[in-house]
C-alpha cells in the first residue's frame, strides 16, 4: 500500500487534541523562598510523573492504522502544546474585505491551492482533519494551591491571592476558548491539584468561578484529577473520552451538514451552467467540473462519516463518489489522460476502492468486497485499453499488480485482527439420521446442491496468499513488457518518457522475489491441519522463486528450493514438471561449476524423457557425454554413486518369474527385461558392466558390455542367457558373463536364466548396479526393481516368449518378482474313520490312522482342538492317551515311521448336554529326521536373515464334524389320583402329630414312562434302575411307593425305534401354603448301555440319566366323590356313598344334594333324595349315603345325582315368582359341583391359560354297575 498517500487508506477516527502534558515542573509562587539544593527532596515532583503517566496512557490508546473495524469510544489523540493555532478556515484573514467571498486554502477555487482549478481532492485536507484541526481539545492545568499558612499571614491574604490566580487561569482560558468557538470544537480543562486540595472546601466555590469567568461549558467541560496509579489513570482517560464522545460527533455531524449543503447549492447552480468545449478552451486553465465537485463532496461526507463511526453512511457516499469518477473517466474531455489531474484522479479512485472493499469486510460481506475488485480492475483495464495503456505496455500490469498487493495486504492486516476468510474446502455431508431428522426446505435443498456442485475461485474469496501470486505473476508480465520495450528503446519518444525512465530504476526481480515469498509463506500458513505434505500450488510458487533466483543469478539460492521441490515432485510423479526443472537445476549447477551435480542431473533427465523433444532423442546423452569427456570429478578413488532410489530411474526394470514357489533342487526360470524410454536414446552412453544382485547371500552376476560390431543399428528386442544359477552361500566367486548394453529409443533388453537353491528361501533381484567409465570417471548407478512397478500397476508384467517377431505373454500373477524355495511336502497320508453319530453321555471313537507314503524316515507329531460349541450346557472332552482336555491336546507323540509305516491313534470324543455338532480340527505335523546341508559360516561375516532355519517340517490339516445325538429318548405321562381315606377337619389334633401330617390327604401320582431306543446303530441295555431321592424335602412333599422297574428285566439288544414303558406311584403330601407350587420329582431313571457295533461288538458301557417329571398338582375347590361297588347281584342291596369334600384353601362351601330316580333305571333307592349339606369349612368334608336294590341284571346305570354350590347363588329371573301362602320367593341356582366316581379317578396335570388361570375339564359323572344274576 506504499503506493498510495497513506491519508487516503487510513481508518478515520475522532481526534482530540491534548495539551498540558509538556512534562515541565510548574514554577513555584513567587513569595515563597526557593528550597537550597542540600534541601532538595530526592523523589520526583508527583505531577511530573502524572503528566507523564497521561502521555502513555493517551498515546496508547488508538494508533493509526488502516484496518481498525473496533466500534470502540477511542479518539486519535494528538498531544500538542496549549498554544497550538488551527489552520485558517479561509485563504486571507478575518479582517480582509474579501472574507466572506473567500475559500479554503486547499479549494480549487483558490488561486494558491495546490487542486486549483480543477482539482479534485488532496490528502492534504485529511491530514489537516488528522493531525491539525481535532473534535475536542482538552487542556491539562495545574489550579494554584496556597502553600501552608506561615506565621502573620492572614486568611483574607490567601483568599486574595487565590482570587487573583484562578482569575489570570479563567483568562488563559478564556482565550484558548474563544479560538475553539472560532471552529467550533469542544474544549475541556483539567486542573491538576493535590489530594490535599480535594478535601479543601473552598474547592467548589474556586471551580464555578473558573467556569464562570472563563466561559466554559456547564457540560463535560472541567474536571479535576490528582496523582493517581496508572489503572485509575486509564480508567480517567477511558471516561474522558466517553464524556467528550458525543461533542465530537455532533462536531463531524455539523461539518457533514455544513459539506452537504454545499453539494446541494453547487448543484443546483451547476445544472444551469453550460459546458465548456474542450476545443475551444485548449491552453486555458478550466474550472473543476460538476461531476469533479460532487465528487469532492461525497468523499468529503464520507470522511465525517467514517469520522463519526457510521460505516454504512460512509460506504453510501464512498460508492457514490466512485460511480461519479467512473463517468468522469469514461470522459476524455473531462479528464484527459496522462496529465496529472488524471493521474491523481486515478489514484483517488483506486483509494476509494479499498476503502469500500474494507468497509465490506467490516461487515463479513466477502463476496460483495471480492466483486467490487474485480469490477474495479475489469473497469480500469478496459479504461486503459482505451487510454493506449492495454496489456501490451508496463504500465498496464504494474497498475494491476498494485491492485492485488493492496488487496492482499488488506486481507493480511485483516486477518492478523478479525477477519475470517471463509473456508473453500467442502463441508462434511451430514448423516442420514440428520437428514431424516431435519426437515428442510425445497430452497434450502437446492442450495446445498448448488454448493456440492462447486464454486468458481473468482467468486470466492482467498486467503491473502493468492493475491501476493497474483501480484507476483503480473510484475513478471511487468517485466515482460519492460524487457521488450527496451529492445526497442530507439524510439526516442518512448525512451524519454518519465515512465519509461522511472521504470529502468525499478528491480523487478526484487519485487517478484518479494510477492512469491510472501505467497509462499502465507500459503503454508492456510494449508489445512493435519496435512504434512505442501499443497501442489504452494510448491508451484516455491518453483517461481527458484526460477527467479535464477534469473537473478542467485544460482546457490536457486538449487536450494530445486533440491526441496524435487522431493514430492517425485514423490509424486509429476514428470511435465520435473523435467523443466531438472533442466534448470542443470543449469544452475553448471554456472555453479558442480560437475558431479550435473552429472547426476542429466542421469535423471534420461528416466523423464519422455516429455523431451522425439525430434533429437540424441540431446540428453550427447550433453553427458560432453561433460564427461571434458571435466574430472572432484575424487577419482571412489565411484560417484548416482542414487535414483527417490526418482524414476534410466532404464524401466522388469523381473519376472515364470513359477512362484518351488521345492528344493529345481529350477525356476526368470526374465528380466530393461527397456528405455520412448524419446531417449542411451546407444551412446558408455556403460561397462551391469552387476545383477540377488537377495540371497550369494556373489552378484556380472554382465560386461561386449558388442563385436558398433556400426550395426541396436534391435528393438534383444536376448541374452545367463544360464542356471545356484543359490548357494556356499558359492564364493561370482558368474561372469558378456552381453550388449546398449539401448536406444523404446529398446528392449531380456535376460533369461534360471535359478536354484538346496535350502528354503526367497528369491527375488535385490538391485541391479550399471557402471559407467569414461576417462576419470567412474559413475555407478543402481536401480531398485520395486520403485519401478508403482507407476505401471495396471500393466500386467511381461514374458518374452518369442524373439522374431517379438511375443510377449502378460504374466497376470500377482507375486512375480520372486520364487519361494521350499523342502518337497512329506507324503503323509492322514485317514480317519468312526461309527457316528456320537452318543450324548459315551466316549466316542475315533480313529486317525496316519501312513507315511515318504521316502524319508518323519517324526510324527499329532494335534487335536475341540473347537468351543454354541450349545447350552455343552461340556466336551477329548482324550487321547494320557492326556485329557476340553480344548485342545498339544504334541501327541506319534513316534519316528519308517516309510510304509502306519500308526493308528484312538481318539475318545464325550459328549455332554444337547445334541448338536462337534467340530474337531486335526492338524498332523512331520519332521524329517534326516539333517540338512549346513552353509559354511565365517567368523568375521555376520549371518544373513535371508537363510530360513533349517527345519523340513509339514503339517497335514483335517476338520472333522461330528453329530451328537441322544441314543434314549424318553418321555412321561403323570395321573394324579384323590385320597380315597377320610379328611380329618381343620381342627383334628391329629394333624399336628409329627409323623402324621398329612397323611390321609396324601395324592397320589402314577407316572407312566415310555423310554424310546433313537440310537441308529441300536443298544445293549443292561439295566434301568430308578434312583430314589433321600433328601429331606422330597420325604416331605413327594416319595415314590412302587415302581415296576424294580421287578422288570429291561437288558438285552434293542433296536432303534424300540420302546420300553415302566410305571411307577408316587405319593405326594404337598404343603398347604405351597399348594400351587411344582414339586420336583423324587427321583431319577439310570439307563445302563453300550453301542452296538457293526461287527456285531459292544461298545463302551455309558449310562444315560432321566429325572422323574416335576409334579404339578391340580387343584380342587368343592368336589363330590361317588363310591360304589363294582359288581352287585340282582335283588341283594347295594351302598352308594357320596362325600363332599371342600379343598378351597379359604372359602366355606354350602351345598345341596338331589337325586333323580328315573323310571327307566334299575334300581330301587333308598335314601335322601333332596336335601341342603351342612355347611363345609375349608379343608372340612360330609357323606351321604344310599341303599340300593338292583331290579335287573347287566351293566347298568346308577340313579343321576346332582350336586349344586349355592355360595355364589345368581337370580335367573329378574321378577318374584309367587310362592307358597302368597308370599313372592326368588328363583335362584348355585353352581354345579363335580362328582367323581373314585372307581375310575384320574386327573391330568394342572393346565393354566394365557392369563394364568386354571382351565378344568368337566366330563361326565355318570356311573355304572355290573349286576349279575
Amino acid at each position: 500500500m506504499n503506493s498510495y498517500p497513506p491519508e487516503l487508506l487510513y481508518q478515520l477516527a475522532p481526534v482530540m487534541f491534548v495539551a498540558g502534558l509538556d512534562g515541565q515542573t510548574p514554577q513555584p509562587p513567587a513569595d515563597v523562598p526557593p528550597t537550597p539544593p542540600a534541601q532538595q527532596p530526592p523523589r520526583q515532583d508527583p505531577f511530573q510523573v502524572l503528566a507523564l503517566r497521561l502521555r502513555d496512557a493517551l498515546r496508547i490508546q488508538r494508533k493509526i492504522a488502516i484496518w481498525q473495524p473496533e466500534k470502540l469510544k477511542t479518539f486519535h489523540i494528538v498531544l500538542v502544546d496549549k498554544d497550538v493555532s488551527f489552520p485558517p478556515r479561509k485563504s486571507v484573514q478575518l479582517d480582509h474585505p474579501q472574507y466572506n467571498s473567500s475559500h479554503s486554502p486547499v479549494s480549487p477555487l483558490t488561486p494558491t491551492s495546490p487542486l486549483y482549478p480543477d482539482g479534485i481532492i488532496a490528502p492534504i485536507w485529511i491530514r489537516k482533519h488528522m493531525n491539525l484541526l481535532p473534535s475536542v481539545f482538552v487542556v491539562f492545568m495545574r489550579i494554584y494551591e496556597s502553600p501552608p499558612p506561615q506565621f502573620g499571614q492572614s486568611d483574607r491574604d490567601r483568599e486574595a491571592e487565590e482570587r487573583r490566580r484562578d482569575t489570570e487561569l479563567s483568562a488563559e482560558i478564556a482565550q484558548r476558548k474563544k479560538g475553539t468557538n472560532e471552529r467550533g470544537l469542544k474544549l475541556t480543562v483539567v486542573l491538576m491539584a493535590s489530594r490535599r486540595m480535594l478535601d479543601d472546601p473552598t474547592l467548589d466555590g474556586r471551580l464555578t468561578f473558573i467556569r464562570r469567568q472563563s466561559g466554559l461549558d456547564p457540560r463535560a467541560a472541567l474536571f479535576v484529577l490528582s496523582p493517581v496509579s496508572p489503572a485509575e489513570i486509564g480508567e480517567f482517560v477511558r471516561s474522558l473520552q466517553d464524556a467528550l464522545w458525543e461533542p465530537a460527533l455532533e462536531y463531524y455531524t455539523n461539518h457533514s451538514k455544513r459539506v452537504r449543503r454545499k453539494r446541494n447549492r453547487h448543484s443546483q447552480a451547476a445544472s444551469y451552467q453550460l459546458p465548456l468545449s474542450p476545443m475551444a478552451s485548449a491552453g486555458i486553465a478550466r474550472p473543476l467540473r460538476p461531476e469533479g465537485w460532487t465528487v469532492r463532496y461525497e468523499y468529503k461526507m464520507a470522511c465525517f462519516a467514517e469520522f463519526r463511526g457510521e460505516d454504512q453512511v460512509a460506504l453510501k457516499h464512498y460508492q457514490d463518489a466512485y460511480s461519479t469518477l467512473i463517468i468522469m473517466f469514461g470522459s476524455t474531455a473531462i479528464l484527459p489522460p496522462r496529465t496529472k489531474r488524471w493521474a491523481e484522479a486515478k489514484v483517488l479512485a483506486d483509494c476509494i476502492n479499498v476503502k469500500i472493499v474494507k468497509l465490506y469486510l467490516y461487515n463479513n460481506e466477502h463476496a460483495l468486497a471480492l466483486s467490487h475488485q474485480n469490477s474495479h480492475m475489469r473497469k480500469f483495464a478496459d479504461f486503459s485499453r482505451g487510454w493506449g495503456i492495454g496489456e501490451e505496455t508496463f504500465e498496464f500490469w504494474s497498475w494491476l499488480a498494485r491492485q492485488h498487493r493492496v488487496l492482499a495486504e488488506l486481507l493480511e492486516q485483516g486477518t492478523r485482527s478479525t477477519l475470517k476468510i471463509p473456508s473453500a474446502y467442502p463441508t462434511p455431508m451430514p448423516s442420514a439420521a440428520v437428514l431424516a431428522a431435519q426437515s428442510l426446505e425445497a430452497s434450502q435443498m437446492g442450495l446445498y446442491a448448488m454448493r456440492v456442485l462447486g464454486l468458481n475461485p473468482n467468486q470466492a474469496l482467498q486467503h491473502p496468499g493468492f493475491y501476493y501470486y497474483m501480484a507476483a505473476r503480473c510484475t513478471e508480465r511487468r517485466r515482460e513488457r519492460f524487457l521488450s520495450a527496451a529492445e526497442s528503446e530507439g524510439d526516442s519518444q518512448q525512451s524519454n518518457s518519465p515512465g519509461f525512465v522511472n521504470e529502468k530504476k525499478v528491480d523487478h526481480l526484487a519485487i517478484v522475489l518479494e510477492l512469491y515469498t510472501r505467497a509462499y509463506e502465507l500459503f503454508k500458513k492456510w494449508s489445512p491441519q493435519g496435512v504434512q505434505n505442501l499443497g501442489r500450488l504452494t510448491l508451484w510458487i516455491a518453483y517461481r522463486i527458484a526460477q527467479t533466483y535464477y534469473e537473478s543469478g542467485k544460482f546457490d539460492m536457486a538449487v536450494r528450493f530445486f533440491e526441496r521441490i524435487a522431493k514430492t515432485y517425485r514423490k509424486e510423479s509429476w514428470e511435465s514438471l520435473l523435467h523443466p526443472l531438472l533442466s534448470q537445476w542443470y543449469a544452475c549447477a553448471q554456472q555453479l561449476g558442480d560437475m558431479e551435480l550435473s552429472v547426476k542431473l542429466l542421469i535423471e533427465m534420461f528416466a523423464y524423457g519422455s516429455n523431451a523433444s522425439a525430434d533429437d532423442p540424441d540431446a540428453l546423452q550427447d550433453d553427458l557425454l560432453a561433460v564427461l569427456q571434458s571435466t574430472v570429478p572432484s575424487s577419482t578413488d571412489e565411484p560417484v554413486v548416482v542414487d535414483l532410489s527417490d526418482s524414476k530411474p534410466i532404464l524401466d526394470v522388469s523381473v519376472v518369474f515364470w513359477d512362484s514357489e518351488i521345492n528344493v533342487g529345481e529350477q525356476a526360470p526368470f526374465q528380466i527385461l530393461l527397456s528405455s524410454q520412448t524419446n531417449v536414446s542411451l546407444s551412446s552412453i558408455p556403460f561397462s558392466q551391469l552387476a545383477i544382485h540377488f537377495n540371497a547371500d550369494v556373489p552378484p552376476v556380472i554382465v560386461s558390455h561386449h558388442q563385436p560390431d558398433t556400426d550395426d543399428e541396436t534391435p528393438s528386442v534383444q536376448r541374452f542367457d545367463l544360464g542356471l544359477l545356484a543359490m548357494s552361500p556356499m558359492n564364493t566367486e561370482p558368474v561372469e558373463t558378456q552381453a550388449v548394453l546398449r539401448w536406444g529409443p523404446d529398446s528392449t533388453i531380456v535376460f533369461t536364466g534360471s535359478v536354484s537353491s538346496a535350502l528354503p528361501m526367497r528369491i527375488s533381484v535385490s538391485k541391479l548396479v550399471f557402471t559407467i567409465k569414461v576417462n576419470t570417471w567412474w559413475i555407478e548407478l543402481p536401480i531398485v526393481p520395486e520403485t519401478t512397478r508403482d507407476e505401471h500397476a495396471l500393466i500386467a508384467p511381461r514374458w518374452l516368449a518369442a524373439l522374431a517377431p517379438p511375443r510377449f505373454i502378460p504374466i497376470r500373477r500377482q507375486d512375480n518378482s520372486g520364487v519361494n524355495v521350499h523342502y518337497r511336502p512329506h507324503q503323509v497320508q492322514v485317514a480317519i474313520s468312526h461309527e457316528g453319530p456320537s452318543y450324548i453321555g459315551e466316549e466316542f471313537p475315533i480313529e486317525i490312522n496316519i501312513t507315511n507314503q515318504d521316502d524319508r524316515e518323519l517324526d510324527v507329531v499329532l494335534d487335536v482342538l475341540l473347537q468351543p460349541t454354541e450349545i447350552d450346557e455343552a461340556v466336551n472332552h477329548i482324550a487321547m492317551d494320557d492326556q485329557r482336555s476340553t480344548s485342545l491336546l498339544k504334541a501327541v507323540a506319534c513316534g519316528v515311521l519308517a516309510p510304509g509305516v502306519t500308526v493308528l491313534k484312538r481318539l475318545f470324543l464325550a459328549n455332554t448336554g444337547a445334541p448338536g455338532d462337534r467340530v474337531i480340527d486335526i492338524s498332523v505335523q512331520s519332521h524329517s529326521t534326516t539333517q540338512p546341508p549346513v552353509p559354511p559360516t565365517s567368523p568375521t561375516s555376520p549371518s544373513s536373515p535371508t537363510i530360513p532355519s533349517n527345519v523340513d517340517r509339514s503339517e497335514t490339516l483335517r476338520t472333522l464334524t461330528i453329530s451328537a445325538m441322544q441314543p434314549v429318548r424318553i418321555e412321561h405321562v403323570v395321573t394324579y389320583r384323590r385320597p380315597r381315606k377320610a379328611q380329618p377337619g381343620s381342627a383334628d389334633l391329629e394333624t399336628l402329630e409329627e409323623g402324621q401330617r398329612g397323611e390321609p390327604a396324601a395324592t397320589e401320582a402314577l407316572v407312566t414312562s415310555v423310554l424310546s431306543i433313537a440310537a441308529p446303530s441300536g443298544l445293549v441295555i443292561e439295566g434301568v434302575v430308578l434312583h430314589r431321592e433321600d433328601d429331606d424335602l422330597a420325604d416331605a412333599l413327594a416319595k415314590v411307593i412302587d415302581c415296576s422297574a424294580d421287578q422288570d428285566d429291561f437288558s438285552g439288544e434293542w433296536l432303534a425305534g424300540d420302546e420300553l414303558c415302566d410305571r411307577c406311584r408316587i405319593s405326594i403330601v404337598p404343603e398347604d401354603e405351597d399348594m400351587e407350587d411344582t414339586i420336583p420329582g423324587p427321583g431319577e431313571y439310570e439307563v445302563t448301555w453300550r453301542r452296538l457295533l457293526r461287527d456285531g461288538s459292544h461298545g463302551t458301557r455309558s449310562s444315560t440319566r432321566f429325572p422323574l417329571p416335576p409334579l404339578c398338582l391340580p387343584l380342587d375347590g368343592l368336589i363330590a366323590l361317588l363310591d360304589a361297588p363294582t359288581i352287585a347281584r340282582l335283588h341283594a342291596p347295594i351302598p352308594l356313598r357320596l362325600t363332599l369334600r371342600n379343598r378351597h384353601p379359604t372359602r366355606t362351601a354350602t351345598a345341596t344334594v338331589q337325586l333323580d330316580p328315573d323310571t327307566a333305571d334299575a334300581f330301587v333307592v333308598a335314601g335322601l333324595r333332596h336335601g341342603r349339606m351342612p355347611v363345609l369349612l375349608p379343608g372340612q368334608e360330609d357323606s351321604l349315603s344310599w341303599s340300593l336294590i338292583p331290579l335287573q341284571c347287566g351293566l347298568v346305570r346308577l340313579p343321576r345325582v346332582e350336586v349344586l354350590d349355592h355360595r355364589n347363588a345368581v337370580q335367573l329371573v329378574g321378577k318374584p315368582v309367587p310362592g307358597v301362602g302368597g308370599a313372592d320367593v326368588v328363583q335362584t341356582e348355585g353352581d354345579e359341583v363335580e362328582i367323581v366316581d373314585v372307581r375310575w379317578d384320574g386327573r391330568p396335570e394342572r393346565i393354566e391359560d394365557e392369563e394364568g388361570r386354571e382351565v378344568r375339564i368337566l366330563k361326565g359323572h355318570e356311573a355304572y354297575v355290573l349286576v349279575v344274576p
